[in-house]
């Protein structure tokens, strides 16, 4: 029989990547997001997918829409992309953030448990929960968040793994370092970065503006991320997973990389400014996805330099 799986906040980055993996799979696929009807689904018709995909309207903080939604699907597969995704926005709205994280996440949680069928559930962490990282984080790890998005993620996590325990669910979490492509937003710093080079590499006179370029994170590809999302909920049992390159790099060395992928020197053509720090940053992550690698087989391909020359590609393509 053809397996089903929804999607919720199917619009965003990983929502299109993970849509043509299972697509790819043979699944039925259906997408959630807040108001489908006035959604303009842009990055599943980028990659020529909007009429393969089932949408539907669902707000995962209210908890009526979800379980309509999951009678309605009745998947075998749940994954939970939904929520406020963007760590800096979080400063500006944080109980927006916790609301459409946490409170999502548990409303997806309970309709599932309320329903009883044996549905896969996996929900999108985040390496942020870690804070500041002297040593590369495993599984193991204690979470020290340091932004309203991390706190959240955090509650998320927790709550999946409180059902996992005391219900029984088949409920996993993947703690995902940053990953990256052309189908992220410019207000993300890394798209917004390999979009004005590439503007100021077409002669625009624009300066890029930055706030704390010392920042080091380990960057990978959205596209190999989302199959690792995949390979979590086939496991025989339920269990969370770091997944991430194990490398990590400055903000610096992704603007250096991109500026000299269009013939420039980043120097020239980028400005500090102090406006756009955060009130609490973090400042070191970094990642051991070793767990991955050895019980689900997944190691990420691509690394910094063939991130940022294939976000460049696709900007110019």
């Amino acid at each position: 029989m053809t397996r089903s799986a929804l999607i919720c906040g199917v619009t965003g980055q990983d929502g299109a990547y993970l849509s043509r993996l299972l697509l790819d799979k043979g699944y039925e696929v259906h997408g959630a997001s807040r108001d489908a009807q006035a959604s303009s689904f842009a990055n599943l018709a980028t990659l020529g997918l909007r009429e393969r995909v089932h949408k539907l309207s669902v707000n995962v903080t209210d908890f009526r829409s979800v379980l309509q939604a999951l009678e309605r699907v009745r998947p075998d597969e749940v994954y939970n992309l939904a929520g406020q995704s963007s760590v800096g926005l979080s400063f500006e709205q944080p109980v927006e953030t916790l609301e459409s994280v946490g409170l999502g996440t548990l409303n997806l949680l309970e309709a599932i448990r309320f329903m009883g069928r044996p549905i896969r559930f996996y929900n999108a962490g985040s390496g942020e929960c870690y804070g500041n990282c002297d040593r590369p984080a495993d599984e193991g790890t204690q979470f020290r968040p340091r932004s309203p998005y991390a706190v959240a993620k955090a509650a998320a996590y927790w709550e999946v793994a409180n059902y996992r325990q005391a219900y029984g669910l088949y409920a996993c979490t993947g703690i995902l370092f940053n990953h990256e492509s052309p189908l992220r937003p410019e207000r993300y710093v890394t798209r917004k970065i390999v979009a004005q080079a590439c503007r100021i590499a077409r002669g625009s006179r624009e300066k890029l503006r930055l706030g704390n370029v010392r920042v080091v994170r380990d960057w990978g590809w959205a596209p190999e991320y989302v199959e690792a999302m995949w390979r979590i909920l086939q496991h025989r049992a339920p269990e969370d997973f770091v997944i991430a390159t194990g490398e990590s790099h400055s903000l610096e060395r992704f603007v250096e990389l991109a500026f000299a992928e269009v013939g420039l020197d980043w120097r020239e053509h980028v400005e500090i400014d102090s406006a756009l720090l955060r009130p609490a940053d973090l400042d070191v992550g970094r990642a051991d996805p070793g767990k991955a690698a050895q019980v689900l087989g997944w190691a990420a391909r691509h690394r910094l330099p063939d991130v940022v020359r294939m976000m460049i590609a696709g900007e110019q393509g």
